[in-house]
């Protein structure tokens, strides 16, 4: 390991993984197909149901009028429903439908298959390391989640 190149390489490595796992299943998921800020959006409101827009647009770094957008693309397919916020009747709430929730618990069935296939193709010592830098990963998400915070 090259210290020069390592954080190029680790973030090249993460991004490759992700848009990888991310097109194999896009390609096998019923339609509508959903985009990235969709899917976040989504996990996020099945995760915490009753989060506001503005909220949300923080928690996924958006412009408000960008999570607005895919909330209404969202509703319009079936997976969001807006409420008045009782607390602030300006505000709205965003809860998931069912359809949302069978579609997200299919994705990330998916996902941990699709996963689980390709780790079982790597020799033991690669499945090891891997598990091993689960810990230091969540780590560096937690670093990045707070950097961004404090800008």
């Amino acid at each position: 390991m090259e210290p020069e190149t390592f954080p190029e390489e680790l973030a090249d490595a993460l991004v490759g993984v992700q848009r990888l796992i991310r097109r194999r299943l896009r390609r096998d998921m019923p339609d509508p197909r959903l985009r990235g800020a969709e899917v976040e959006l989504l996990r996020l409101v099945v995760d915490r149901p009753g989060i506001g827009i503005s909220d949300a647009a923080k928690e996924l770094y958006l412009a408000g009028n960008s999570v607005s957008t895919l909330v209404n693309q969202l509703s319009r397919q079936g997976y969001l429903v807006r409420e008045t916020d009782p607390a602030d009747r300006r505000a709205a709430r965003l809860l998931p439908t069912p359809a949302a929730e069978a579609r997200l618990s299919e994705w990330r069935r998916r996902r941990a298959d699709l996963v689980r296939r390709q780790l079982a193709r790597l020799d033991a010592a690669d499945q090891e390391a891997l598990h091993a830098a689960i810990p230091a990963l969540r780590e560096l998400a937690v670093n990045l989640h707070e950097e961004a915070e404090e800008s």
